[in-house]
């Protein structure tokens, strides 16, 4: 089973944010990545009652099937790595997997896979780099008609994470700003009366 935790500080960019954190980063625009999300729960949130999300993740022409729950400290995600088939029968027919360590810890929730369904899906450019004891990562993400900048530090340490977080915010003149998750901010947008 692949599990890892994950601790991570976020915070939403404006556009010139985004590009003079990404200056001050010396990334440039080949260091940028594309990846595709695509959100599933099933017709009442099931998923989300449970605290926990699920998402298939396209990258690199590979497709990671990843399931995020609470944990003490962050969020436990589990992975399952999937085939091109095994991830189009998912997204576009309700179809996953028999077994593997994600379809398993779904049904010890009690949510049968097949009444799962593909909610739509989020385009993310993202460019990672180390950064003292965790991991900066810039991203700038498209859905139902939005776009989003976005900057994220991730930490082994919760309290150190915070700090040096903070201190890039501060250092660079960045409000702290109430950031919700991405799976949040897809469904809010897709489920806005503007998109009804």
């Amino acid at each position: 089973m692949v599990q890892e935790l994950e601790i991570e500080f976020k915070n939403l960019l404006t556009k010139e944010e985004f590009h003079r954190l990404a200056d001050f980063f010396q990334l440039t625009e080949k260091d940028f990545a594309e990846q595709e999300n695509y959100y599933f729960d099933t017709k009442c949130f099931a998923l989300k009652n449970h605290g926990a999300a699920l998402r298939i993740r396209k990258k690199k022409d590979q497709y990671v099937l990843t399931l995020k729950e609470p944990y003490h400290v962050g969020l436990l995600e589990t992975h399952q790595f999937l085939t091109d088939q095994e991830a189009v029968s998912a997204i576009h027919e309700s179809v996953f997997p028999k077994e593997g360590s994600v379809v398993e810890k779904i049904k010890q929730l009690e949510i049968k896979p097949e009444s799962l369904l593909c909610f739509g899906s989020l385009i993310t450019r993202r460019a990672t780099k180390k950064y003292k004891n965790g991991e900066i990562v810039l991203d700038h993400s498209r859905y139902e008609n939005r776009e989003d900048f976005e900057i994220e530090f991730e930490a082994e340490d919760e309290k150190e994470g915070k700090q040096q977080f903070l201190e890039i915010l501060n250092k660079h003149n960045i409000p702290i700003r109430q950031t919700e998750n991405k799976i949040k901010r897809f469904y809010s947008a897709k489920f806005s009366k503007e998109n009804l």
